[in-house]
């Protein structure tokens, strides 16, 4: 039977104008989950600002939020670039008000045996994921300190966070790295009334997955992922955006430095045997390892 489904699309897991009058900014929320994650927000009627380096992601966000009503903008930004940050912060705070909400949602992966991974692309994945997940979360804890206002932030994790990620050396650290940083600055920021939580994602198939992810031997396979998992299937994204929402919402007041999991219990599986082992290359389908060849560097995705 596995678990049950979720609500319909458009249902509401809190109270109706819960971030009325808010601002929030979902990096990399022009797609995927992080436009899932954002329309739950316009739906509870807080101000959405979209960032991200694709112009054409931040229009697809922000005509998604227009659909629902909601209030939206789209901020060019890289989110490697602490300037640019701040730049738009500032167009935020001038167009939509002061932001007090934060999604560090914007990320960089492709598999690859890490032997074949380049500086280049281990570089790209570690500064979008972990030094982006800073730079952004510091312009915001600054200015709403220098306010004297709460805030909260959400950092999308994981779950190789815990357990490494073969085939995927450098999302893996990086998002180990995400993990321990929600928890520092948690403690860190709670005497000035910031909370720092994360949201770890399971299989939550959508139509903006990346080419690379896509092009994993047996994914796509929704029939056999599903099985894979113990919830007998895998997550609705708006099931995502219902727990940033609580995480941000005040109805969560007390938790802070915590990393939620939405994978129906699938990374804590474990079987009276195990499988046999394939190692990365042959999963990937790669031959022998050249080590003329290096995989190049990602381009910059969002969920």
């Amino acid at each position: 039977m596995g678990l049950q489904e979720p609500p319909p699309l458009g249902a509401q897991a809190l109270p109706a104008g819960c971030f009325d009058g808010e601002t929030v900014i979902v990096t990399g929320g022009g797609t995927g989950l992080g436009r899932a994650i954002a329309l739950e927000f316009g739906r509870l009627g807080a101000g959405l600002a979209i960032l991200s380096r694709s112009e054409a992601h931040r229009q697809q966000g922000v005509a998604a939020l227009a659909e629902i009503g909601a209030r939206a903008i789209e901020v060019g930004c890289d989110v490697r670039e602490p300037e640019q940050i701040a730049h738009a912060f500032d167009v935020v705070t001038r167009e939509l008000g002061a932001p007090r909400h934060l999604i560090n949602n914007a990320a960089g992966n492709f598999p690859t045996p890490a032997e074949d991974l380049s500086p280049g692309g281990w570089r790209a994945v570690v500064d979008i994921v972990l030094n982006g997940a800073f730079f952004c979360s510091r312009e915001l804890a600054r200015r709403c300190m220098a306010a004297g206002a709460p805030a909260s932030i959400v950092n999308i994790g994981a779950s190789y966070a815990w357990t490494g990620g073969p085939g995927f050396a450098h999302s893996a650290a990086a998002k180990a790295g995400v993990k321990n940083l929600t928890e520092t600055l948690a403690v860190e920021w709670a005497p000035s009334g910031i909370r720092v939580n994360g949201l770890v994602p399971g299989l939550f198939p959508h139509e903006d997955e990346s080419a690379d992810i896509r092009a994993v031997p047996g994914r796509g396979d929704r029939r056999a992922e599903e099985a894979s998992c113990p919830a007998g299937r895998s997550g609705r994204p708006r099931e995502l955006g219902w727990a940033a929402t609580f995480l941000c919402s005040p109805y969560a007041a007390y938790i802070s430095g915590h990393t939620l999991v939405v994978d129906g219990v699938n990374w804590q599986r474990r079987t009276l045997r195990q499988p046999e082992f394939v190692p990365i290359r042959e999963q990937l389908g790669r031959g022998a390892f050249d080590p003329s060849t290096e995989h190049a560097p990602p381009k910059r995705r969002s969920r």
